[in-house]
């Protein structure tokens, strides 16, 4: 009788953006590919808005996915306003802004339900020449001939791989969050849509910009506008006290928003009208319900080990200045798939070429979001000329660069 010929499985930990790239791409190279996801169900973005790259739309295509005016909102270019509202300084750059939620919908989408496990947390992996076994904390087991780590900043996979490779704090974090455009001023919509809106102040840094609603609609009028405030946060003084919830438990360096404290977001009101432009106090003031993440850098030796991989935040995290981590996470994921395609399936054979490559370019990436971020960290006066001014942020934030 013949031999029956399986396809390679693909273990993918993690069901988020990075996992989700990893897992259509390797599917429609004839993998056998389940995604494991320690989430219950499924997952949200709380709004966060996404800048595109030419790699996450290279991803997506060769995935399958079509886009159209539905995908993002279009920005004609960008401006920066002073302390009084002024415009002082207007850029064209011309960028399709999206949405995490529209992302992971998209993605999802496209890989066959069967194929994506919830409430699944990864506790152990062993591994041999052979195959790779996951354990999770269910009492589940898979083995396959390949895992992908792609479970975010806190990767329970890297942990277990290189438990020294560890994100440090940068010094500060960012306040997020999103407010329907139709809650604005008309002066201020008017000064805000469609353009990427920067706003600085000493030691801090206001963006923003018009996203996809709340019903994921991109047209006008049913539209949001998305800002991230980058604000010092002393990991010994301030961040304990944003961290600790209504209820006087201490979180460690995050909180889920529902549970912030009234008087946190009192304060970040306070602080906008002191800070910001009128425009982007009046952004701060009018939505429901802000919330924040601290700024971590995240570097790692290596992307493999045998038959593991790692990608995306599992691996490498920048300070959101370049706006590039879901495409990073693309990027890593394309990578990924040629090199085991070039070395027919073998993941002894296709992994050490893809971490060689990957390691080089996450800390590239890294480098130069610590470079743009210096400033906020540290008030370094010479990291201020180079980059904290209303030219350098329109010039170098979040825009497509070779590394």
């Amino acid at each position: 009788m013949p031999v029956e010929h399986r396809p390679p499985r693909a273990l993918v930990i993690g069901g988020s953006l990075g996992g989700l790239f990893a897992a259509n791409l390797l599917h429609r190279q004839g993998w056998d590919v389940q995604v494991y996801e320690q989430a219950g169900e499924a997952l949200a973005g709380r709004g966060a808005g996404i800048i595109t790259h030419p790699d996450l739309f290279a991803a997506l295509n060769r995935i399958g996915i079509t886009i159209d005016d539905s995908f993002g909102v279009d920005i004609t270019g960008r401006v920066a306003y002073d302390h009084q509202g002024h415009a002082v300084g207007t850029l064209d750059i011309r960028q399709c802004l999206t949405t995490w939620g529209r992302l992971y919908a998209l993605l999802k989408n496209a890989l066959p339900d069967e194929r994506y496990h919830f409430g699944h947390v990864c506790t152990t992996l062993t591994q041999d020449v052979q195959s790779v076994t996951a354990c999770f904390a269910n009492g589940a087991e898979a083995t396959g001939d390949l895992l992908v780590g792609a479970d975010g900043i806190r990767s329970a996979v890297r942990t277990q791989l290189a438990p020294d490779d560890r994100p440090a704090y940068a010094g500060y974090i960012a306040w997020r969050g999103l407010v329907d455009e139709n809650e604005l001023t008309p002066a201020t919509h008017r000064d805000l849509f469609p353009l990427f809106g920067f706003s600085l102040a000493p030691h801090e840094h206001m963006l923003g910009y018009p996203v996809a609603g709340f019903g994921n609609s991109t047209r006008a009028g049913e539209r949001c506008y998305n800002f991230v405030w980058y604000r010092p946060a002393p990991a010994e003084s301030v961040l304990p006290q944003l961290c600790t919830d209504i209820h006087g438990r201490q979180h460690d360096m995050s909180i889920p928003p529902p549970l912030i404290r009234p008087e946190v977001v009192t304060e970040l009101h306070r602080a906008a009208e002191h800070a910001l432009s009128p425009q982007f106090a009046e952004v701060v003031a009018r939505t429901k319900q802000p919330f924040f993440q601290a700024i971590f850098d995240l570097e790692s030796q290596a992307m493999a080990c045998g038959r593991v991989a790692l990608l995306g935040d599992a691996a490498f995290v920048a300070r959101p200045h370049c706006g590039m981590g879901v495409s990073k996470a693309a990027s890593d994921a394309m990578t990924l798939a040629d090199t085991l395609q070039a070395t027919d399936n073998d993941p002894l054979q296709a992994l050490p070429r893809y971490s060689t490559t990957r390691v080089r370019f996450g800390r590239a990436v890294v480098a130069h979001a610590r470079e743009l971020g210096a400033y906020l960290q540290d008030g370094n006066a010479a990291a201020a000329a180079l980059h904290h001014t209303p030219q350098a942020v329109m010039r170098d934030i979040a825009v497509t660069r070779e590394f």
